[in-house]
């Protein structure tokens, strides 16, 4: 399964939990996005919901995934 990034644009009210510039892991969570909200595994290194608006969606080069997102063992 391809894996989908986004990068934080924006993280007030929640600078403990999310690096602005950095790039994440989003989680596929249809219901939340229909409500406006992302899942992403965040610095606690857990997956929370954060608004969409806190991200833009970026395109990283299969090879260089596994740099943002180990392998799942």
């Amino acid at each position: 399964m391809k894996k989908s990034f986004v990068i934080c644009i924006k993280n007030e009210e929640y600078e403990a939990s999310l690096e602005a510039k950095k790039v994440y892991e989003q989680i596929p969570d249809q219901l939340s996005e229909e409500q406006g909200l992302i899942r992403v595994i965040d610095e606690s290194g857990e997956d929370y919901l954060y608004p969409t608006e806190f991200f833009a969606p970026i395109t990283i080069p299969e090879a260089a995934q596994t740099i943002f997102a180990p392998p799942i063992s």
